[in-house]
């Protein structure tokens, strides 16, 4: 076993030794192979060496050839292009020229601002390539330059095609400094735009403001119905054609020159469209030029004014502001057209303000309160449509203007009110009470004044003027009273005024006339009281504070005109204690004696009223006239039941329905006569003629009694 093992492993051994040998001498015939390689290798590798040195200025002239070329085509290609450019600009002129024609013979609105609009497309374009030219030409040139200059040193080409490309460069050169210039600024471009500029104004002019004066007509008239509102200038075409205009100025540095032409002619359209109100009265506005004018004049003037001054800013300055948007909105981001509106607006505005400062500061007259507080009402009710059209910052001017307007309408609707109260008390120094004790002018009008006031239509402004002013002298931060309280306070104080004014008056009478003073004190204060009751003045005031003011006064003041008239004339009737102790002669005499001193009397008394007494008031005449009836038919009949039998004869004395008859005459200022009775029997029922209706006036402190 061991013998067959060992055999085995000397063959393997054998058989490895001989692949091992075999190994070896391919190994060695591979190494002689790669030595030959390596001197093919050399041999190739020299010649290529020897090409690539005999190739290497060939590939040096062909990559210089290719840079050449590049650098050429980089000089040329622009060039070519802003030679293009020079012919479409050309072709736009000669359209331009076309279109020229053909608007200066179109008579058509409609198709002519449709040709307006390719001639602004052509402007626009002409613009385009005339830019292109002067942007471009000056790059174009300088790189021509430097490839000729290129040329010229490395005479990479020949001398006859440097040559005639310097003098294509020397003729581009001189074209684009001769032509560029002349094209932007001189040529048919400059005329396209004056033209544009002559069609904008000429379009802008021909949009006019519509139903103005229907609408002021409206307004005068008091129709609630009719809504004061803008209407759109322009039709849907026309502004397009404008805008487009504009924006085409404005690109071409023509901003200002179209701001001025759009302001200049929107404020010729929008005054002509106001004149068309024929607002003469905004030519007066100075004070001194306001206090020359008449009163009807003036409030005339005011009422327009306030009609004007809202159909200015609820429809023309709306439909201006919304126009002008549309038109001017698309330049510099929209920074411009509020600038543009507020400088139209501006002018107008400046017209009213001025009249309405002028009526704030001319002479504080009482009539002109109530325009005053028109005034001040209608800019408080505009005052946010006013907000709404000069909401933009560049209008903060004119709704400061607005502001201080305001502020000269309360202070003067203030002053007016207190001095009037001042020139209500200031009246009776020197002015004679009335000498009929009638009612004065100065409590007439005073009266009707103060219920005009206190009318819905001018309590509500009167108050709110007398809130702010209060506020503005203790501050914002203080509590006001109610309006109501304000207001009443307030015309209190008028109407305590104008009381001292009536007491002032009444002392004012000489001492004779007795009566008279409380004549006077009757009327007046009847006269105060009667035509406050019911009235938005004393619901204001109160039913009390009339009462105990007025009424009662007047009471008195009548009980006491009865007392001294009226009651000594009755107390010549009455019965002396000792007349029944006298003889039957001596009492006819006495009784005879009283007859005619209460005869004498009664024609005293008659003569006083037709001369001195006046009593105007119907009502209160009527129930003075029952009260005398009450007061002296009763006694006189009473006397003359009395002592009729004592009389000489029936025809010696009057009759009680003559005597009041002749009462009757006197309060009714027709001719009193005094005459006897005839021979008619009086009847025992004498002294129920005498209406018993009247009250008797009798000295009261009571607020509720009626008279």
């Amino acid at each position: 076993m061991a013998t067959r093992e060992g055999d085995s492993r000397l063959s393997d051994l054998k058989l490895a030794c001989t692949d091992l040998r075999t190994l070896l001498k391919a190994s060695a015939l591979m190494e002689q192979n790669l030595k030959n390689m390596d001197k093919k290798f050399d041999i190739i590798d020299e010649t290529l060496t020897s090409a690539s040195r005999r190739v290497a200025p060939l590939r040096s002239l062909s990559m210089a050839t290719k840079a050449l070329e590049t650098r050429i085509n980089r000089a040329v290609t622009p060039a070519l292009a802003l030679l293009d450019n020079f012919k479409r600009s050309e072709s736009i002129q000669n359209k331009l020229l076309d279109l020229s024609s053909k608007l200066s013979n179109e008579k058509n609105m409609n198709k002519r601002l449709k040709t307006l609009i390719k001639y602004v497309d052509c402007v626009d374009q002409l613009k385009a390539a005339i830019s292109s030219i002067y942007e471009e030409g000056e790059p174009v040139i300088q790189r021509l330059q430097e490839v000729v200059e290129f040329l010229s040193r490395t005479k990479a080409t020949d001398q006859y095609r440097t040559h005639r490309l310097r003098e294509t460069l020397i003729t581009l050169k001189a074209l684009y400094e001769t032509e560029v210039d002349a094209m932007r600024f001189e040529g048919l471009l400059d005329e396209a735009l004056l033209n544009l500029q002559d069609e904008y104004e000429s379009i802008l002019q021909q949009i006019k403001h519509q139903n103005i004066v229907d609408q002021s007509q409206a307004a005068h008239k008091g129709d609630d119905q009719m809504v004061i509102m803008g209407s759109n200038l322009g039709t849907e075409l026309e502004i397009e054609i404008i805008r487009r205009i504009s924006q085409t100025l404005a690109a071409e540095d023509c901003l200002d020159i179209c701001i001025d032409i759009y302001v200049k002619v929107r404020y010729r359209r929008v005054a002509k469209a106001l004149m068309r109100l024929n607002p003469e009265y905004l030519r007066t506005h100075s004070p001194e030029e306001i206090d020359e004018m008449a009163w009807e004049n003036l409030e005339t003037a005011i009422t327009l004014w306030i009609q004007h001054f809202e159909l200015a800013v609820k429809a023309v300055l709306v439909s201006e502001k919304k126009f002008c948007e549309q038109v001017l909105g698309g330049i510099m981001d929209g920074l411009v057209w509020p600038e543009c509106f507020v400088k139209i607006a501006d002018k107008i505005m400046a017209v009213f303000f001025r009249f309405g400062e002028g009526v704030a500061r001319s002479r504080k007259e009482p009539q002109k309160l109530f325009k005053l507080l028109d005034m001040f009402e209608s800019l408080e009710k505009l005052n946010p449509a006013f907000s709404q059209v000069f909401d933009d910052e560049s209008g903060t001017d004119i709704c400061i203007r607005l502001r201080e307007l305001e502020k000269l309408l309360i202070h003067a609707s203030s002053k007016v009110f207190w001095e009037f109260g001042l020139q209500i008390e200031g009246n009776s120094d020197g002015v004679p009470p009335p000498q009929d004790g009638s009612v004065p002018k100065i409590v007439r009008y005073a009266v009707n004044y103060l219920k005009y006031l206190a009318t819905e239509a001018y309590s509500v402004p009167m108050a709110r003027v007398l809130r702010t002013e209060q506020i503005w002298k203790a501050g914002i931060l203080s509590r006001p009273e109610s309006d109501e309280n304000l207001l009443r306070d307030a015309v209190s104080n008028i109407m305590e005024a104008l009381q001292r004014n009536v007491e002032a008056k009444r002392s004012g009478y000489r001492v004779d006339k007795l009566a008279l003073p409380h004549v006077f004190a009757m009327n007046t204060y009847w006269y105060i009281y009667m035509r406050t009751k019911n009235t938005e003045l004393g619901k204001l005031l109160g039913d009390q504070y009339m009462k105990k003011n007025y009424k009662v006064i007047a009471e008195e003041s009548a009980y006491m005109y009865q007392k001294i008239v009226w009651v000594p004339l009755v107390r010549v009737l009455e019965k002396d204690s000792d007349l029944e102790l006298e003889s039957k002669e001596a009492m006819v005499g006495l009784i005879r004696e009283k007859m005619e001193a209460f005869i004498k009397g009664l024609d005293d008394v008659s003569k006083r009223h037709k001369g001195y007494y006046s009593i105007p008031d119907a009502d209160l005449k009527e129930q003075i006239r029952l009260a005398t009836v009450r007061l002296v038919i009763p006694a006189y009949s009473e006397f003359v039941d009395a002592f009729s039998v004592l009389l000489p004869g029936k025809s010696s004395y009057l009759s009680p329905e003559s005597v009041q008859d002749l009462l009757c005459r006197i309060f009714d200022g027709g001719e009193v006569k005094l005459k006897r009775r005839g021979s008619r029997d009086r009847t025992a029922g004498g002294s129920s003629a005498v209406d018993g209706g009247g009250k008797d006036f009798r000295r009261t402190r009571s607020n509720t009694s009626e008279m």
